[in-house]
This record gives structure tokens, C-alpha cells and sequence, in this order.
């Protein structure tokens, strides 16, 4: 007999009556749409299960639920929505593309649309990969992308290891998962990830750098280490899902160095870092390191799903239809796309989400000194997160106090009360995680803060009944602000 699930728990503060729409029609029934989706759905439906909302509407950093509530979004379709929603460049190429009668589906033939989208990222890529890159474009989710990374590099190299990283996240489909940090059927040699604050050797800094570094080296060259030279590395320079761990610039030069000398291609996946998310158009820009793949998806697309990778000419080893997918065609995502890279570039948003989220961080890490359940706040540009610990239960030994999961989901919950979309992640999803669009202005950015240092106050105030004085948390404040 088949189990009813219960029904997502909705804020208190979202139950409110639905409000006809503009066109004079009801947004929905917000609790009998949320009690269908549980009912039909799957157990494997993830951000639906913490954000029990029904959108309706949505402009720029806004979006509206069948409720009738209006929320700030800090998720940003995972990083997809590098202008927030329904952007009017966006909305006006497809548009145009609705209206011109071009054909939706092409599968991998040459079009206008396709041909305006590749010059337009080929003007983006770092360094000298854009002078002769080649383009794969591939199943319209990023794990797809992958998949055809790690295929490229054992076509080329005719070798089938991989080097990845601990804390690694890079999709969800059987090759990208055994290169993530969850993997249990390991066949993939894994590698320690430089961390500052839990760093895996226990020193942080230059130094815990210089030791991942050096023992990857050990790794490579040492002939009873049960490691031969592998088809490829694959990195992020940020670490999205495992926490919002920025990779060292030195280190990350000292791995581009480490491949190159033994010819081991490096696969760098820039999937949610890319499109000026981290202050830079690619992440890597920032080490100035110019891998041999690029992996591309999300914003690439302006909220549309597309996916490929570049990567230098000599790796295109392979043979017609070695990868393919019938919906590598998109035009409309094609077009979207364009429209966005283009408006990021001529706009210097990347530039602008690095001095704004060095500011946003700087106002995170004043906030956090007066709770002590922050126990680091840390990213790059506008990717940033926020990790919870329980200081109370740090031992001795500890570097850095137990991370805190059910306070970080307390804490989200306090948000999503106060109109505030963000997300978890790290190692034991006790990290928030904000990830707002790139067109964030000043003002809309001190109505998030405002409305996250709420939200930590009243989560730390249920876990900690009798807080120290000197650490007792304020009244909430007003969580009022723009709402485009």
C-alpha cells in the first residue's frame, strides 16, 4: 500500500489567503499544490522540500508565491539566474526568436542563433583558450557537460583514471557522481581540497595549500602509490555544494603546473562559478590559470537549460557522434544566452559582483561577531557562504568547532518566515548559502542582510535558551524592503 507523504510545513507567515493574479484569476491553491507535489512527486525532489512555496511571478530578485508573498531570492535557480528572473534582455531575445519562425529543435545543426552564441562566449574564455577552443555542446544539464569532459580526456589521453577533489560536487549522473565528494564506488583517486578553515592537515593557510599540493605530487610520481597517470584532473576554483571554499590562487596555479608537466589534461568546471558570478567572467580567471576544458552551464543558457564544454583543439580525438543528445540544440537557450553574456560583458557585472559581495561579506563576518554559532563566512564575489558550528561542542583538539546542520536548517527556515530565499550546502549542509542574481543593487542588499540577521537571531535563540549576556541576541528588526 502506497504512504501518503505529509504535506511540506509552510511558515506561519506564508499562510496567508490567495489573491487573484493580474488577469483576474487565483495564483493557485498554495497548501492543495504543495499537498499534489507531495503526493505525485518523487522522493528524490530536493529544494522543494525546504522552500515550501508555489511561484507564481518572479522579476529580478523578486519572486512572488500563489500566496500572494513576496520573497527576495537569494538561490537564483542555483546559480542559473545570473540577471535574476525575467530579465528584459532575456525576455526580449526569445521573443524575438518566438516571433522570427526560426526552428526550436536542430538537434547540433549549424544555426544563426547557434553560431552568435559560440562567437559570443569564444569572446569570453580566458587567456589563450579562446584563440582556437573547440565547442561540444551536449544535454542541457551541466552533469551532461561533465560526462563529455571525462569522455574527451580518455578519448585523447587513452587513459581512463581521474584525479578529483574531496568536497567535489559535479552532477548527477554516474561518471560526475564518482568524481564528487559523495561517491562510495570510488574510481576515482581523490584528492585533499585546500581548506582555511577545516583545513584536512590541520594548518590552514599557505601552509595547508602547500601540503595539498605536495601531496598530490607524491601522488603522481611516487611508483608504489598505486596511481598511474591519469586521464585527466577535474577542479572547481569555488566549491559550490561542498561549501563555498574558494580554491587558493597558488594552489591553483601550482595544479595547472603539477598536470601540464606530466600531460595530464585539467578540467576545470565552472558550471555554477561561471558568467561573472565570482567577480571574475570564469572563476579561474582569478589564479589566471588557462585549463585545457572548461566546463559550461547554468547562466550560460539566461535561465534556459544549456550545457557544453571547450576545450583546446588537440583533445578532439573524437569520433563523429562520440557524444551526443538530442536536445543539444536550444535555440531559445541559445539566444537568452547570448543576450546575457553579452549584457554581463558590455555592463562589467562581474566586475561589480566583486566589489559588492566583498562588501556583503564584510557586513556577514560584522554580523557574525556577535554570534558565536558563526563559525566562518567566506566566498568570492556574489557566491557566499555563511557555516554554523556549535561552539559548545568543540573539543580540545578541534580546529574549528562541530558544524551545526539542524541550526543552519533552523536558520532557513527563519529566513524563508521573513520573505528570504537561500540555500544550504557544505559538507554537512550546515553552510547558508547565498547566491543572489548579479544585477543586486546596494539597497536590495541591506534588505537581505537585514533580513538574514534576523533570521540567525531567532534560530540562535531557540537552539540557545539562556545565551551569555554578552552574546544575547536583539529584537528583529524590520524585515521590509524593495521587492524588485
Amino acid at each position: 500500500m502506497a504512504v501518503t507523504e505529509p504535506v511540506p510545513a509552510v511558515p506561519p507567515a506564508a499562510r496567508t489567503q490567495t489573491r487573484p493574479d493580474r488577469r483576474g484569476h487565483a495564483g493557485g491553491d498554495h497548501e492543495g499544490i504543495l499537498r499534489r507535489q507531495a503526493q505525485r512527486e518523487s522522493a528524490a525532489r530536493t529544494y522543494a522540500r525546504s522552500l515550501p512555496i508555489v511561484p507564481v511571478r518572479a522579476r529580478g530578485l523578486t519572486v512572488e508565491g500563489a500566496d500572494g508573498r513576496r520573497y527576495l531570492d537569494c538561490l537564483s535557480g542555483a546559480g542559473t539566474l545570473a540577471l535574476g528572473h525575467n530579465h528584459p534582455v532575456v525576455l526580449e531575445a526569445v521573443r524575438k526568436v518566438l516571433d522570427s519562425g526560426a526552428p526550436l529543435h536542430v538537434l547540433d545543426l549549424a544555426t544563426p542563433l547557434k553560431d552568435a552564441f559560440t562567437t559570443e562566449l569564444f569572446a569570453t574564455l580566458p587567456g589563450t583558450l579562446a584563440d582556437d577552443a573547440r565547442i561540444q555542446f551536449c544535454g542541457p544539464a551541466g552533469t551532461d557537460a561533465v560526462e563529455a569532459a571525462l569522455k574527451l580526456v580518455r578519448t585523447a589521453t587513452g587513459r581512463s583514471g581521474l584525479l578529483a577533489f574531496t568536497g567535489a560536487y559535479h552532477g548527477m549522473t554516474a561518471g560526475a557522481l564518482a568524481a564528487s565528494g559523495g561517491a562510495t564506488d570510488v574510481r576515482v583517486t581523490r584528492l585533499p581540497y585546500p581548506q582555511q578553515y577545516r583545513c584536512p592537515f590541520g594548518v590552514g593557510g599557505e601552509r595547508g595549500a602547500e601540503l595539498a599540493a605536495r601531496w598530490t605530487e607524491s601522488l603522481l610520481d611516487d611508483p608504489k602509490s598505486g596511481v598511474t597517470t591519469p586521464a585527466g584532473m577535474i577542479v572547481e576554483a569555488v566549491q559550490g555544494e561542498g561549501g563555498v571554499i574558494p580554491a587558493p590562487d597558488g594552489w591553483m596555479r601550482r595544479m595547472r603546473r603539477i598536470t601540464a608537466d606530466r600531460s595530464v589534461p585539467l578540467i576545470v568546471d565552472e558550471v555554477q562559478t561561471g558568467v561573472g558570478r565570482t567577480g571574475t567572467f570564469w572563476a579561474v580567471e582569478h589564479s589566471g590559470v588557462v585549463p585545457d576544458v572548461m566546463v559550461l552551464s547554468k547562466a550560460i543558457g539566461g535561465s534556459l537549460p544549456l550545457a557544453v564544454i571547450v576545450y583546446r583543439p588537440e583533445l578532439d580525438a573524437w569520433e563523429p557522434g562520440a557524444h551526443a543528445g538530442t536536445f543539444r540544440g536550444n535555440q531559445l537557450a541559445m539566444a537568452a544566452g547570448t543576450a546575457t553574456l553579452a549584457y554581463v560583458r558590455e555592463n562589467k557585472l562581474a566586475e561589480r559582483a566583486g566589489t559588492l559581495g566583498a562588501r556583503v561579506l564584510g557586513q556577514l563576518r560584522g554580523i557574525a561577531a556577535d554570534h558565536p554559532c558563526v563559525g566562518d563566512v567566506r566566498g568570492r564575489g556574489l557566491m557566499i557562504g555563511v557555516e554554523l558550528v556549535d561552539p559548545e561542542a568543540a573539543g580540545p583538539d578541534d580546529t574549528a568547532p562541530p558544524p551545526a546542520p539542524a541550526l543552519a536548517l533552523a536558520v532557513q527556515r527563519e529566513c524563508l518566515a521573513r520573505g528570504l530565499i537561500v540555500e544550504l550546502g557544505g559538507r554537512h549542509s550546515a553552510v547558508v548559502r547565498l547566491l543572489p542574481p548579479l544585477t543586486l543593487t546596494d539597497e536590495q542588499a541591506t534588505a537581505v542582510l537585514d533580513r538574514f540577521a534576523d533570521a540567525l537571531a531567532a534560530a540562535e535563540r531557540a537552539h540557545t535558551p539562556h545565551p551569555p549576556a554578552s552574546h544575547r541576541a536583539t529584537a528583529p528588526r524590520n524585515a521590509s524592503g524593495p521587492s524588485h
